[in-house]
């Protein structure tokens, strides 16, 4: 369970468009070679894969922008790439994503390239283009110039370190005083043996095995390893350490503390690239002020997502919020939206393949008839939401004395009926100006409308939709109820 669940829904809704992250480090293009194994060759005994389609992706750094875009928020990418055809394709594939990408081209190092061969999901080969050598000392002050022209703008940023020499010491120390001057939280994917280059950034994020290799301690023992890296957070001047354990979920250590969160359970087919999921969701969460405990829950998410694709393939906000889905439907606080937000929402019910259903009223008084109409209209699809007229608008329609309940009491009833998966309060004289935005599958209204009267019913048919009248239970309204209780008592 998410902690914070009401807040964290805000932000991948809504906010997080307007949160801005800068990723610094080794830049690469992942290409990928997909095809079948049918033979072994006679040549060497080593299997025939049969080229059937080739991809390439964004990787290493350029994966956690991928992401962090993928989410929806503003991703800036900071590194070197060759001057070459690769670099090319790579950027390509960035503006695509909308990553705005701030790579230095140099001749004295080609792009970072992974090459992948894949039969069915199982990796055959990998090949690498590349060169570690640190590169030179103009190209460094390059890139530290255009980073700390982004940092003026940034609520937070990522060190992506693969060891590939663009993560010098005096690169990282100059990029983490100045984030630490602004009070920007700075979060750092290690890929050396020391971790002492990374001091004074907000937290360090390394896996079991790397945080083995900081500690000099065995992986093998849980509980000593995550000691030993609680010692680190006072030497080097870190708020905590995030410390990633696979199949056992997340660590967040503080200087006194541990917590675990454990790991979203899924089918595991790959996973390269869960990393760069990981720091990702926790750079918008701190960007976003989220407590490091509810960061961690959802990163734990995201990463159960990415791990159940083959190859590199980052997250995608829809995704996320899929996977949220069953938490949001347990609250009906988190069912009430406003129209913006529930845009979002719907998109990623579409993107799950499922259909929307659209119905709206007053629901003053909520009664029978109205229970058995939304259950109804929920089996004309996937997913049901009702629009529900504001107090104002139901004054207008039904006079100064209506409605007896206010608009978020109703839109919250509404809201804890299973049937229901979104309420929206709309102030309009009807319902088209949402009808529109939102473009339901169908429209439904009860049986005392006939089609050519149902608002919307003509945009819903044109983009193929359609309206369904279902039948009214008789002897039940919210008229009769209040003439019920406000007649005279019989004595």
């Amino acid at each position: 369970m998410i902690q914070d669940l009401h807040r964290v829904m805000q932000l991948i809704e809504g906010e997080w468009r307007n949160t801005h992250v800068l990723v610094i480090g080794d830049i690469m293009l992942d290409r990928y070679i997909w095809g079948d194994v049918e033979r072994v060759s006679p040549e060497a005994p080593v299997p025939i894969v049969r080229a059937v389609h080739r991809t390439e992706r964004p990787g290493g750094a350029a994966n956690v922008a991928m992401n962090l875009a993928g989410l929806g928020a503003k991703a800036s990418l900071f590194g070197f790439c060759g001057q070459d055809a690769d670099g090319e394709s790579l950027q390509v594939c960035l503006e695509k994503a909308d990553v705005s990408a701030h790579m230095t081209s140099v001749e004295t190092h080609p792009t970072t390239t992974k090459l992948r061969i894949v039969a069915g999901q199982q990796q055959m080969l990998r090949l690498d283009t590349e060169r570690t050598e640190e590169y030179s000392a103009e190209a460094y002050e390059d890139l530290i110039a255009k980073v700390e022209a982004g940092i003026l703008s940034a609520d937070a940023i990522v060190l992506s370190d693969y060891a590939k020499g663009v993560l010098s010491e005096n690169v990282c120390q100059r990029v983490i005083e100045k984030a630490r001057e602004q009070g920007i939280p700075v979060l750092v994917d290690p890929k050396q043996q020391s971790l002492t280059r990374y001091r004074g950034a907000t937290t360090i994020c390394p896996n079991l095995n790397e945080l083995s290799v900081a500690t000099n301690v065995t992986a093998k023992d849980l509980n000593t390893i995550l000691s030993a890296g609680q010692t680190i957070i006072s030497e080097l001047g870190l708020d905590c350490l995030t410390v990633t354990l696979s199949e056992k979920g997340i660590a967040l250590l503080r200087p006194d503390t541990k917590t675990i969160s454990p790991a979203v359970a899924r089918q595991v087919f790959d996973v390269s690239g869960a990393g760069d999921t990981v720091i990702a969701t926790l750079a918008l969460a701190m960007a976003s002020g989220l407590e490091m405990e509810t960061a961690i829950q959802l990163a734990n998410v995201a990463a159960g997502i990415v791990v159940s694709k083959v190859g590199t393939v980052p997250i995608m906000r829809d995704e996320l919020l899929t996977s949220l889905m069953p938490e949001i439907e347990l609250q009906a606080r988190e069912k009430v939206l406003p129209a913006d937000r529930l845009k979002t929402r719907v998109s990623a019910w579409r993107s799950s393949g499922e259909s929307v259903v659209f119905t709206n009223g007053c629901f003053d008084l909520l009664h029978l008839g109205h229970i058995t109409m939304l259950e109804d209209a929920r089996r004309q699809g996937d997913r049901l939401i009702v629009g529900v007229n504001s107090d104002a608008s139901v004054s207008r329609l039904k006079g100064p004395t209506r409605p007896m309940v206010g608009q978020r009491e109703r839109a919250y009833v509404l809201a804890a009926l299973a049937a229901v998966d979104a309420v929206v309060i709309f102030d309009e004289p009807t319902p088209l100006q949402l009808i529109e935005a939102l473009r339901p599958d169908v429209i439904v209204k009860g049986g005392d409308y006939k089609e050519e009267t149902v608002v919307g019913a003509k945009e819903v048919r044109s983009w193929g939709g359609r309206v369904k009248i279902v039948p009214i239970v008789e002897g039940f309204s919210t008229t009769r109820l209040i003439a019920k209780a406000t007649a005279p008592a019989l004595h």
